[in-house]
């Protein structure tokens, strides 16, 4: 009588965990806030606040205020993350590569137009992540998300495909007034994303990461969105050959225009760039930037850069991007009812 044996197999999962997670550290963000005596309870219509009574003496005191993902991309300890996981300039930082060996991180580099941003920790012989190509990366293919979910629980992993390519989303962050950012060529992925999740590697069968998760979807069954890599590796380089990233400046603050706005607005255009300044104290044009070299002037609305059309799937900051410091482009501008056509230099921000 002849008996078989099934033979089980580990899933390729557990060799990707043993290769990667040793790379992969958690960021911890804190700062020096005034020392709590206590709470009290507010009552306030029916329901009661938490409120935390502040010592009228006794100082500071260090406090954890967040915490986000990364992984080390170098031996020498250059780390790469989300921009919004660094967003506090107030704030120190400390990169925890394993529960006995903490390290202060000094970023180096923040891009927010693409969410990435470039940390150093002192130190040799550091575990590191291989990048891949996401050029390369096809839909379906498998991947494994790994990070800090909710600053408790690190070295999580979480398997999936590839859902969706060159997606566009809105990310909202934290924090108040809440902003939008526009991302662009996104990852989409069903592996599990969750808060405390961004700035760690979305790595594919081979190790290698692919990506840097960066936003989920409220209220959805795993839609989750990463970075490609491709973006982050030449923000790297960036910072190891020059110190920061270097990118072309124009140096004007603006809105890309929409129909909604144009209308409640009673704008003449419904597309193309209106700079004016965001907030009280700003100026709309940067002094001595290009921008003001050449003579435009809030309230101007730029419609194309070099025969571009400008609009909320192609705007005014994307465009930029494909041009180099030093080069000049030709703007068409709406003023006053009068179309111009307005040329820049383009230099590199300061």
């Amino acid at each position: 009588m002849l008996q078989f044996y099934c033979m089980q197999s580990k899933s390729p999962i557990v060799e990707i965990a043993k290769k990667v997670c040793p790379s992969v550290i958690t960021i911890v963000v804190s700062k020096d806030l005034p020392k709590v005596e206590g709470y009290y309870l507010f009552p306030f219509e029916g329901q009661q606040f938490v409120i935390p009574q502040i010592q009228k003496k006794g100082g500071k005191q260090r406090t954890k205020i967040g915490g986000g993902s990364g992984f080390i991309a170098t031996s020498d300890g250059y780390v790469i993350t989300c921009n919004h996981v660094i967003k506090d300039p107030t704030a120190d930082y400390t990169v925890i590569v394993e529960p006995t060996k903490k390290y202060p991180a000094k970023i180096l580099a923040k891009d927010p137009l693409i969410d990435i941003a470039v940390l150093k920790i002192s130190g040799k012989n550091f575990p590191h992540l291989a990048l891949g190509d996401s050029t390369q990366i096809e839909l379906g293919e498998t991947v494994v998300a790994i990070g800090n979910p909710l600053g408790e629980f690190e070295d999580t992993l979480s398997s999936g495909i590839v859902s969706g390519l060159s997606r566009k989303i809105k990310a909202y962050g934290g924090g108040f007034p809440v902003k939008a950012t526009s991302l662009r060529g996104l990852i989409q992925t069903d592996a599990a994303i969750n808060p405390g999740n961004s700035g760690g590697p979305l790595v594919n069968i081979r190790g290698e990461a692919i990506g840097i998760n960066t936003a989920m979807v409220m209220g959805a069954e795993n839609i989750g969105f990463a970075i490609p890599i491709n973006y982050a590796k030449k923000n790297l380089e960036e910072v190891m050959k020059h110190g920061k990233i270097k990118r072309p400046f124009l140096g004007v603050r603006y809105f890309v225009l929409n129909k909604e706005i144009s209308q409640a607005n009673k704008l003449p255009v419904d597309y193309g760039a209106l700079i004016v300044r965001e907030n009280l104290g700003e100026k709309a044009i940067i002094k001595g930037s290009p921008a003001d070299e050449a003579g435009l002037k809030e309230y101007d609305i730029i419609l194309e850069c070099n025969s571009q059309k400008i609009d909320e799937d192609n705007p005014l900051a994307d465009i930029l991007q494909q041009h180099k410091i030093g080069e000049e482009v030709l703007l068409r501008v709406l003023r006053e009812g009068s179309i111009m056509n307005v040329k820049v230099r383009l230099e590199e921000k300061i």
